[in-house]
C-alpha cells in the first residue's frame, strides 16, 4: 500500500515530527555517504528529502517516484529533478547510479523481488545502495501518524536475506528515530535528546527505522571463452622426463 505523495510532502516539510524524522535519517546518511562529488545518485520512493546535501557536488541527483504514490516537482527553487515511474521499469540505463537511496519503497511494494532486481540493475559497478525500513521491533511501525506504520515493517536479518537473494552485498547497518513518534510538544524538544539516548542503548530501546547498506555483487563470468591453464610454480624445477636431475 503506497501513500499519497501529498500526504509524504506534507509529512516531512510541514510538520515539526516530519522534518525531525528527515533530520534524523538524513543525518545517518550523511555519516555512511559524506560526500558524492561527481557521482550519480537516485532515490527510488520518497527519498527526495535525503538527497539535498548532493545537489551541489553530485554529477547528477534523481528523485525517483512510483506511480502508484504519485510525483511532485523538486526540489523547490531549482529545476526539477523527480520524475514519475513504474515501480520495476527506472528511465535510467544499466549500471549508471553510483549512490541509490530507497525510503518509503520497499515496505508498500507488492513485488519487493522485482523492485531489487531494478535496483540492482541500475547500480553500477562499485555502488552502493541504501535502504530505509520501517524496524517492526520499534514504534514508528506501530503508528499510523508516520509513513513508517504503513506496509511491511522488517528486521535486520529480514531484510539482508532478501538483499542477497537480489544479489547485492550487505555492508554496514544503522538504527534512528529513537523519539517516540508524537506530535506532542514536549516530545520534539526532547527529540534530539533521545536520539543520543538511543545510539548509546541501541540493544535495549529500538530505533524506530532501520538502515542497510548494500553493495552489488558481481559474479565471474562463465561459459565459453578462452581458458589458460597456468603452470604450477614449481614444475619449472621439476626434471623433464628422460633427463637425469642435475
Amino acid at each position: 500500500m503506497h501513500l499519497d505523495v501529498q500526504d509524504l510532502r506534507n509529512f516531512y516539510y510541514r510538520s515539526t515530527l516530519g522534518r525531525a524524522a528527515q533530520k534524523a535519517v538524513r543525518d545517518e546518511m550523511r555519516e555512511l555517504w559524506p560526500e558524492a562529488k561527481g557521482m550519480t545518485v537516485a532515490g527510488y520512493g520518497f527519498a527526495v528529502p535525503l538527497l539535498r546535501p548532493y545537489l551541489a557536488d553530485a554529477r547528477r541527483v534523481i528523485g525517483l517516484m512510483p506511480a502508484p504514490q504519485g510525483v511532485m516537482p523538486w526540489p523547490a527553487g531549482l529545476a526539477n529533478v523527480s520524475v514519475l515511474c513504474e515501480e520495476t521499469l527506472w528511465p535510467i540505463e544499466t549500471g549508471r547510479v553510483d549512490r541509490l537511496v530507497m525510503m518509503h519503497g520497499l515496505e508498500t511494494c507488492e513485488r519487493p523481488a522485482d523492485l531489487l532486481d531494478e535496483a540492482y540493475r541500475v547500480l553500477g559497478p562499485g555502488g552502493r545502495a541504501l535502504f530505509v525500513v520501517p524496524n517492526r521491533a520499534g514504534l514508528w511501525s506501530r503508528s499510523d501518524a508516520t509513513p513508517f506504520g504503513y506496509g511491511r515493517p522488517y528486521s535486520i536479518g529480514q531484510l539482508e536475506s532478501q538483499l542477497r537473494a537480489a544479489g547485492f552485498m550487505p555492508e554496514r547497518n544503522r538504527a534512528t528515530l529513537y523519539q517516540p513518534p508524537s506530535h506532542k510538544r514536549f516530545w520534539r524538544k526532547t527529540g534530539a535528546l533521545w536520539e543520543g539516548i538511543g545510539r548509546t542503548i541501541a540493544p535495549v530501546l529500538a530505533g524506530g527505522v532501520l538502515m542497510i547498506e548494500a553493495s552489488k555483487r558481481v559474479h565471474a563470468p562463465r561459459g565459453p571463452g578462452v581458458h589458460v591453464k597456468v603452470p604450477k610454480p614449481l614444475g619449472v624445477l621439476s626434471p623433464k622426463p628422460g633427463t637425469a636431475p642435475v
